[in-house]
């Protein structure tokens, strides 16, 4: 969100680091920091929840599956080679 916003994310979040407010962040819509909770900024619980579990599904299908569809490195093939300049059999 940062990034899309046009700010560094590792500023912002060094900036959130630092304060012990559980609920201090960065408004991404002002371009202001403060009280996310008092500026009425809040992540629906429902949302959070589906987006952490898709993750774990997506993560443990990946470590549990015996084969998964990738795609394979094209060879490069070698140009061809020039004449001999009349000195070929």
């Amino acid at each position: 969100i940062f990034e899309n916003a046009g700010e560094d994310g590792a500023v912002v979040v060094s900036k959130i680091a630092e304060n012990p407010s559980y609920t201090f962040g960065y408004n991404a819509q002002t371009g202001e920091y403060g009280d996310l909770m008092a500026q009425g900024v809040i992540d629906p619980v429902k949302v959070v929840r589906h987006a952490l579990l898709d993750a774990a599904s997506v993560a443990g299908l990946l470590i549990t599956t015996e084969a998964m569809v990738a795609e394979l490195p094209k060879k490069e093939t070698s140009p061809p080679m020039p004449s001999g300049g009349g000195m070929d059999f």
